[in-house]
């Protein structure tokens, strides 16, 4: 499986099928072909266009109505189940974030915020979505035992690299990648020092990608 960090939360999966998790990059444009489309919350840096692509949308369960709504297919599901969708197996996890749906309006319900473990051609990835450290990772690792663990690292409005680093240690992925850092100025972070002090404390192979980067388990 390829994994492509397109900045922010926005990643691409691509192996037998591709999907696109998280549709948002600050300059607006995300040239991807997906089969699948999963979004994590309701907040716009991670909705973003995701209204522009045909693919079915995964999403939690008020999400996804509000995309029918809008002529959206979509998935709903809820923390703690799996679905299979074009073949992929997507396991939604908690995520300790706020969610609403910005382009809705003040007050409209978004449910609440998750992360997906994701599941294809024999590989697992966990997108963490937008989260703070709970002590529950450490059931993603031992249920799921993903590949690659994306881990929010920019603090402020997520775990900071601190609190990332234990989430690593948690989940006890293999390979870490840092998503949602340096964005705006009040979430930047130096990933090379975060990535130095994992490797040195752990097992864990951090892999920094610029935006548009790949990287192959």
């Amino acid at each position: 499986m390829k994994i492509t960090w397109l900045g922010h939360s926005c990643v691409v999966l691509s192996g037998s099928r591709t999907v696109l998790i998280d549709p948002f990059v600050p300059e607006g444009e995300i040239r991807a072909d997906p089969d699948v489309v999963a979004v994590t919350h309701g907040h716009a840096d991670h909705m973003g266009c995701v209204a522009d692509f045909s693919a079915p949308v995964v999403a939690i369960n008020e999400v996804a109505k509000y995309l029918r709504s809008r002529g959206n297919e979509a998935e709903a599901m809820n923390i703690g189940g799996t679905i299979e969708v074009k073949g992929v197996q997507f396991t939604m996890t908690p995520a300790i974030h706020s969610s609403w749906i910005e382009e809705a309006g003040p007050g409209f319900n978004g449910g609440g915020a998750a992360g997906f473990v994701v599941r294809m051609d024999g590989k697992s990835v966990y997108h963490a979505g937008d989260t703070a450290l709970f002590s529950d990772m450490g059931l993603i690792g031992r249920l799921y035992h993903p590949d690659a663990a994306l881990l929010p690292i920019g603090g402020r409005y997520t775990m900071g690299p601190a609190e990332a680093m234990v989430a690593a240690q948690m989940v006890g992925a293999p390979v870490v990648i840092p998503i949602h850092y340096n964005t705006w100025p009040v979430i930047a972070q130096d990933a090379r020092e975060f990535a130095r002090a994992l490797e040195r404390t752990t097992d864990c192979k951090v892999r920094l990608l610029e935006p548009g980067e790949s990287t192959t388990l």
